[in-house]
């Protein structure tokens, strides 16, 4: 069995690298490094069952050889931030749309056997409805979250006019090892560890009560591993909710933070930006039911293990 992982360099993409090498699947990562790091991945490139192939997602050509005698295609490539998209709208589109779109082609072409695609619950947007469940109607807020929503839609759209089995994974908040804490478009656990730990102040946009369905990166390798090898036949064209089904505040997780470090932490509250969500927390009956998904590991569980980890910050560079 060969498995392509694109953006397997990244922070999500190098975890499911290295748990399907560890397994024993042939397994290749397509990375352009823009934002991957090859660190992530530096302990995989002497292993036989791993293939690096550098290269870009909106070039057609790369994506036909990487998809070439490959039997499941994981689509984690995608230039993410809510923020990133505001400033920069033709590089979101180009990559997470037309980026996708050169993979499901190129996919068609190979006759891959499963194509698994990251989306996001930010295409949901700023329903008061909690949780958020898949039958309720999308509302995307951002260019980001627009892009992941069109790219969902193709996917949908290719099973049912090629046959390419397709399935949508919607992650919520995912946070774990290897995420890069020293970008402007970061997300706010690797950041308020960074800061924790070099005494800088923890900014939060808003009053922090704003809450998120936080997921531990185990929990979404677990979720692609189900998808990728389900025998459920109604998975195919669908799209489903990755989380653990429990929300958490910014001001909670300081409370947190505060008594692991034995320090109190006062964060520095500025205004709001654009394009954020107010409230996120996740249903997952559907994916429970159909592809028998359940959080392996909790919130709390999950930072208490990526507490006691070393963070090497100077393994990043800002981007």
């Amino acid at each position: 069995m060969k498995v392509l992982v694109t953006g397997g360099a990244g922070f999500i993409g190098s975890n499911l690298c290295e748990a399907l090498v560890e397994k024993g699947y042939d397994v290749i990562c397509l990375d352009n490094f823009i934002t991957g790091k090859r660190d992530n991945i530096k302990s995989l490139l002497e292993r036989s069952n791993f293939t690096l192939i550098e290269g870009d997602i909106r070039d057609t050509d790369v994506c036909l050889k990487a998809c070439k005698d490959v039997d499941i295609v994981l689509h984690q490539a995608a230039l993410g931030s809510v923020q990133r998209s505001i400033k920069k709208p033709l590089d979101a589109n180009s990559c997470n749309i037309i980026g996708t779109l050169n993979l499901l082609e190129a996919s068609v072409k190979n006759k891959i056997k499963r194509f698994i695609y990251a989306s996001s619950s930010s295409v949901y947007g700023d329903s008061a409805k909690l949780p958020k469940d898949e039958s309720m109607p999308v509302s995307p807020k951002s260019i980001y979250a627009v892009t992941k929503l069109a790219a969902e839609y193709y996917c949908r759209l290719f099973y049912s006019l090629y046959g390419l089995k397709t399935i949508s994974l919607r992650y919520f908040n995912i946070f774990g090892r290897r995420q890069n804490p020293n970008s402007i478009y970061s997300a706010v656990i690797p950041i308020f560890l960074k800061n924790v730990i070099k005494n800088k102040p923890l900014v939060i946009y808003g009053d922090g009560n704003q809450t998120r369905d936080f997921t531990y990166i185990d929990n979404v390798i677990y979720a692609n591993y189900l998808a990728a090898f389900s025998e459920n036949e109604n998975v195919y064209g669908n799209y489903y909710n990755v989380a653990c089904g429990q929300n958490i505040s910014l001001n909670e997780i300081i409370v947190l933070l505060s008594k692991h470090f034995k320090k109190e932490i006062k964060p520095l509250y500025t205004k709001e930006r654009m394009g954020d969500v107010k409230h996120s927390l996740a249903s997952i009956g559907k994916i429970k039911k159909d592809l028998k998904y359940k959080p392996i590991i909790n919130f709390n569980d999950g930072l208490l293990i990526l507490l006691k980890q070393p963070i090497k910050y100077d393994l990043y560079k800002k981007e």
